[in-house]
């Protein structure tokens, strides 16, 4: 499971991730950093987050995605907005990645999940681990998520009806939960689930739950070597049986081991890109 990564990636991450802050917003201010690129801030309840956000050319107002990051520590995700980001400006689609608690530029907001889910484990086991993993996915993360929707729907830049969602990893996981919740106008869960599936039953419980109830039509995608190929195959076949749109593609196997085919949620846009930006349209903006 995430939980179990190793512990040196972690070393000196607080210092580290107040030093890439400081650096994200000066570039930004100057306008050095990622192309169209800037650094935003917004609450969660009394918690201040951070995000960062790529804007395309011209007036707008566009289209909009809100891209949940994954569990990785520090700063790790900003190589994934930095590989996505420029790709959606580019197809004319604002994109916003909140930064959730204890992650990135909103590292100093909070406990970072791994660690408290691993502080559990180490203490109770892996299922009071899976428990608390579950827990903190569908309540603080969950309303971080939310807290950037509702900063994003009050941009002027931003079509209101044309907001979708997309995750990798514990992202594609929060993608599926945030569907339940909110009337995006589409969803794309990039191997949400995939290093969890098999020990966590409460996490496969609350994924079926949320297509079921899916306000949004998803589109499911991995690598054939991801982890574990059960959640999109599972999950878009449970949204049908309730009468939901799920689309699902298994691509080719990316890279060697399973974590390049994890990474290929990012690192493999240049091959998913259009048949995303294709549902993408076909849902929000062909409407």
């Amino acid at each position: 499971m995430p939980f179990f990564a190793n512990q040196a990636f972690r070393k000196k991450r607080v210092e580290f991730v107040a030093v890439a802050r400081s650096i994200l917003l000066v570039l930004a201010l100057i306008g050095l950093a990622s192309p169209a690129a800037g650094v935003v801030t917004f609450s969660s309840g009394n918690l201040t987050l951070h995000g960062v956000i790529y804007m395309p050319a011209g007036k707008g107002p566009f289209p909009a995605i809100l891209y949940n990051h994954g569990s990785a520590p520090g700063m790790l995700s900003q190589q994934a907005f930095d590989q996505l980001g420029p790709l959606f400006a580019k197809h004319g689609w604002v994109f916003f990645a909140p930064w959730r608690r204890g992650q990135g530029l909103s590292a100093d907001a909070g406990p970072y999940i791994e660690d408290e889910i691993r502080a559990v484990w180490k203490k109770d086991g892996v299922k009071a681990a899976a428990d608390t993993m579950v827990r903190l996915l569908e309540t603080d993360h969950l309303n971080d998520q939310l807290a950037g929707m509702a900063w994003l729907r009050k941009q002027h830049f931003v079509r209101q009806d044309q907001i979708a969602v997309m995750g990798n990893s514990f992202g594609g996981i929060e993608t599926v939960l945030g569907a339940e919740k909110e009337p995006y106008c589409a969803a794309v869960d990039a191997s949400g689930g995939a290093e969890s599936w098999a020990q966590a039953p409460q996490l496969r419980a609350v994924m079926m739950r949320a297509v079921s109830k899916s306000k949004a039509p998803i589109f499911f995608f991995q690598a054939e070597n991801d982890f574990d190929l059960r959640p999109s195959k599972l999950l878009s076949e449970a949204m049908r049986q309730h009468g939901k749109t799920a689309e699902v593609k298994i691509y080719p196997a990316f890279g060697k081991g399973a974590q390049d085919g994890h990474s290929f949620a990012y690192l493999g846009s240049s091959t998913w890109a259009n048949d995303v930006f294709d549902f993408l349209d076909r849902y929000c903006t062909q409407k």
